[in-house]
Formats: structure tokens, sequence, C-alpha cells
């Protein structure tokens, strides 16, 4: 996943994007609400953490705004007000989460991937394609029963396709998951992932379609 989150306490921001980058995903962190929209308008993010008071404004209205112009992209509201009027305001905005810090970053994780298995329309985090055996929740694949080691980039990637099953991800779509990851992304780095993760997972696992990107196969 790629996500967005805006924080600007800088201590809490840095943790919470190093624990997103460690669970495989890629993390844009800005700390004003109008670097958020910036990023927004630029960039397809799977997922938004969203802090309620920030410097240049408040969450809430910022939420209610992204609601009304028709954005649908899961947001998780992190925030130290705790009262259930908090709560409520922020789950009638649009908010599809609501944690209240202080929190675990590993309770974070658990709501951030099952939230977004909601959206990617599959809310078991058990997936079966051909002799593979997908746990979203644990990061885990399977190949015939025998365990398959993923590097986090191979992950970022393979998480791509299982959460959009069918649909074709162009390069710079999949370019997107892995820019918290590398610096400086090479021409052939898609394509040298993909090499990988079919020695892996096996030759129809990923899907060619020449000129337009790759998508889900029937497995390995």
């Amino acid at each position: 996943m790629r996500v967005l989150l805006i924080e600007d306490d800088t201590a809490l921001g840095a943790a919470v994007r190093d624990h997103i980058a460690a669970d495989g995903h890629s993390a844009d962190w800005v700390t004003r609400l109008d670097s958020a929209r910036d990023c927004l308008r630029a960039t397809a993010y799977d997922l938004v953490l969203l802090d309620l008071m920030l410097p240049d404004g408040r969450g809430i209205p910022f939420l209610r705004a992204l609601r009304q112009s028709g954005d649908v992209t899961p947001v998780i509201i992190l925030t130290a007000m705790d009262q259930i009027s908090d709560r409520i305001e922020g789950l009638n905005a649009g908010a599809d989460d609501y944690v209240v810090k202080p929190f675990d970053l590993s309770e974070l994780s658990a709501r951030l991937n099952a939230v977004a298995r909601r959206y990617s329309g599959n809310p078991n985090p058990l997936v079966s394609i051909g002799d593979l055996a997908v746990d979203l929740a644990a990061r885990q694949v399977t190949r015939g029963g025998q365990p398959v080691v993923l590097t986090a980039r191979e992950w970022a990637l393979f998480e791509a396709f299982v959460q959009r099953p069918g649909q074709l991800l162009s390069k710079p779509q999949l370019e997107d998951r892995l820019y918290s990851f590398d610096t400086e992304i090479e021409s052939n780095t898609i394509e040298v992932h993909v090499s990988r993760l079919r020695k892996k997972l096996g030759p129809g696992a990923i899907e060619t379609v020449r000129g337009l990107g790759y998508r889900l196969g029937p497995g390995g």
C-alpha cells in the first residue's frame, strides 16, 4: 500500500512512517493540510492517516471536504481527542476508523490492514490463488504448502496485485509502491522484481500485458 501520513508531531510521525515502511508499505509524511492536499492531487493513495489538529487547520473539515469532492480513499484518524463525541464527529465526517493516542504501533498496523482489505473487496485476510495461499494480515505466502520468503519490496508489489485481482496495474502505479524503499528507482526495477516474484511464486503468478502493465495471474 501507499499511505499518506498527516501528522505534525515529528517524533510520532517518524515512528509511524518507519513502522509503516517496516510493514512493507510505502509512506509519504506531511505535517500540514496544504501539503496533504498537494499530495492527494498528485498521487493515488491507498489509505490516509490523519491527525485532527494541524498547524494550518483541523482535520475534520479537511476530511469532510475530501468526501464531498467524491474522494473515497480510506481514512484513519489518529488523535489525542478521546471523547465519544469526538469519535462520532470523526466517523460521521467520513473516517473509516478512529485511533486514540497514545497507541500501539502493532495495533495501528492491524487496523490499517483491516481497512485496506475492506476497500479491496476482500475483508478475509486469507486468499487462495492457484497453489498459493496468501495471508494478508501476517504478510505470509505459501506455495504448495511450503513457505515462500518475500523481501519487503517483493511483498509490496505482490500485495498490490492481490488487493486488485484482475485489475491491470501500470508500471508507474507499481513504482509508487516502492518509493519509500529506494531514493531513486531504476528504469528496470519493476521488471526485476516481477521476475523474482515469478521465480518464487511460479511463472503464472503475474501476467504481463505488453505495453500496458501487469496483473495477477491464476497462480503458480
